[in-house]
């Protein structure tokens, strides 16, 4: 059985904080957004956690059937975008989250998870 939207964003942060991704964040986006139902936001420490970070997850979700429509970015930007259809995951350098502030462009969203 494979899984569906929020399952695979529950799966995508159980694996980044497995990986010690910082200050992860599970949104709801289904009432503010017509491209993606959940967002999972997350900081890696340095470019080569931010890398570990992408490929576990590229990995385990491969194993559980949803395949990446589409991925953005490299560890070099400091913001990678992983597409899964239903879930769009962001995983920043600590600098270029601060920059960025997508958790405050989507603040009206839902917040279903936050580890810190």
């Amino acid at each position: 059985m494979s899984l569906k939207g929020e399952q695979i964003a529950r799966k995508i942060v159980e694996v980044a904080s497995d990986k010690q991704a910082e200050d992860i964040v599970l949104l709801d986006v289904r009432e503010l957004c017509s491209f993606a139902d959940y967002f999972v936001i997350c900081s890696g420490a340095t470019q080569r956690q931010t890398s570990a970070i992408a490929d576990e997850i590229d990995k385990t979700l491969h194993k559980k059937g949803p395949k990446l429509n589409h991925k953005e970015g490299d560890v070099d930007s400091g913001w990678l975008l992983m597409d899964y259809g239903d879930v769009i995951v962001h995983i920043f350098g600590a600098e270029e989250r601060e920059f960025y502030k997508l958790d405050k462009l989507w603040a009206q969203a839902v917040p279903l998870i936050r580890i810190e």
